[in-house]
């Protein structure tokens, strides 16, 4: 009995030891395989840098990036507020404005105005006369306002990477 129950327990060391094995290799593989794939960068960038350093006569010209235009400014999706609306901090809004909060309490969109004037956006807060869930007032949080659709949608994507949920209010 003894040397059953031994024999028992020394096969199930024997799998406990093995299995860790096994994952210790993989990620030693995984850890080779990044390590590799290291170094072929520090290659490719060692070459390029050969290279540039051999021709001495090359004219580097500056690249100047502009910002994609949009042909599509029919399908640009945009809001109104249903029931009205006035500013109550900030200046006026434009045509399109971008809307990155929607709060109940007027504390809170205050709050975020401020961090996005910190931010560098001229930011606004807007008291809504729509009733949403039997609640009204709403203060909607205006990041920024311009006068046409595009900029405004350029904008909004923008703001998209921070606010998730941001759209676009029409201003009738």
């Amino acid at each position: 009995m003894k040397k059953s129950l031994l024999i028992v327990f020394g096969l199930c060391s024997l799998v406990v030891l093995s299995g860790c094995k096994s994952r210790e290799s993989a990620f030693r593989q995984a850890y080779e395989k990044a390590k590799e794939s290291e170094q072929t960068t520090q290659n490719n960038t060692q070459q390029t840098v050969a290279i540039t350093q051999q021709n001495e006569d090359v004219v580097v010209t500056p690249v100047t990036t502009t910002p994609a235009v949009r042909q599509d400014v029919e399908s640009i999706e945009t809001r109104t507020i249903k029931g009205g609306f006035s500013v109550v901090k900030g200046s006026p809004l434009k045509t399109f404005s971008v809307v990155v909060g929607s709060f109940v309490t007027e504390t809170t969109a205050y709050d975020l105005a401020d961090r996005l004037k910190g931010k560098g956006f001229d930011s606004r807060v807007v008291k809504t006369n729509e009733v949403i869930n039997g609640k009204t007032p709403w203060f909607r949080v205006v990041a920024s306002s311009f006068d046409d659709k595009v900029t405004a949608a350029n904008s909004r994507d923008d703001l998209r990477a921070d606010y998730p949920g941001a759209w676009l209010l029409y201003n009738k």
